[in-house]
């Protein structure tokens, strides 16, 4: 089964709207799709309009704090009803904290000799997730960097001169609200982590939470990767999620949505999810 239950729109940090990203998974072949903009359920409607006769999820990827790691929760299935509204009002409070952090980080640049103008950069990133993307594109403008991948190195990295640090909602209140919403949860690209140790104890201790899925079928993962997390998740007994990551033009090494999901991964994830087989 070909499914894409990662991929990021104009709502977030990818290059392309909600509906055209859909529209793209659908003429890739997607039978089950999810867009998971960050930390944003924006998208959804557009993108359920765009597919017809393919399951169509409300998702997103909100990114989590546990124990000063970012952890990035995939929520599929996020239900009409007070949950999701419970859901929408905390990722408005995301929102603002992302704004404020990015006028923080446009005060580093400007200590560092860098004038950007930070009320520009989020005017021009209205009606998505403003980040460190977007101060990223406004460096390779002003000639300041020569690529994004440069802003990202010399200023913009974890901790890095220009970095600002900002409340994230911890890993505990992200499946709490996850649960409230009647959404299935699953780890994105669990490598990030940097330990697959630090991953299984992850699931033991907050899979009665929620946690019941790992992204273990990641668009940039080759074979050898991949095995390494279908093992842990054969051993964890956890659901296998699969996404693409695309961004579009922002990130060009994935050139199209779409994972194909073997079977039994595909029966289980379909009954994890409590969809119906395409027919």
């Amino acid at each position: 089964m070909r499914v894409d239950l990662h991929c990021h729109s104009t709502h977030s940090d990818g290059s392309f709207a909600a509906d055209d990203v859909a529209a793209r998974a659908g003429r890739a072949g997607v039978e089950l799709f999810c867009l998971t903009d960050h930390d944003s359920l924006a998208g959804y409607a557009a993108t359920r309009a765009a597919l017809p006769g393919v399951t169509v999820l409300r998702g997103v990827e909100l990114s989590c704090k546990h124990e000063n790691r970012t952890i990035h929760l995939l929520m599929y299935g996020v239900e009409e009803g007070p949950g999701h509204d419970a859901l929408e009002q905390r990722l408005v409070g995301v929102q603002d904290d992302r704004r404020s952090r990015l006028r923080a980080i446009c005060g580093r640049l400007e200590e560092l000799g860098i004038h950007l103008d930070a009320e520009q950069i989020l005017r021009d990133a209205a009606g998505r997730t403003p980040g460190r993307p977007d101060v990223a594109r406004a460096l390779l403008a002003a000639k300041a960097v020569r690529s994004m991948r440069e802003a990202f190195e010399r200023y913009l990295h974890d901790n890095g001169p220009a970095d600002v640090a900002f409340a994230r909602i911890s890993l505990a209140e992200g499946l709490e609200l996850g649960k409230a919403a009647g959404a299935r949860m699953s780890l994105a690209h669990p490598h990030t982590l940097r330990s697959p140790a630090l991953v299984a104890d992850l699931f033991r201790r907050h899979r009665a939470d929620g946690l019941e899925g790992v992204e273990a079928l990641y668009g940039r993962y080759q074979h050898a990767e991949r095995e390494g997390w279908l093992r842990m998740a054969r051993q964890l007994e956890l659901v296998v999620t699969g996404g693409s990551d695309f961004h579009g033009d922002a990130m060009p090494d994935v050139a199209q949505p779409g994972i194909d999901l073997p079977e039994p991964h595909a029966a289980r994830l379909r009954d994890w999810l409590g969809v119906a087989r395409a027919s």
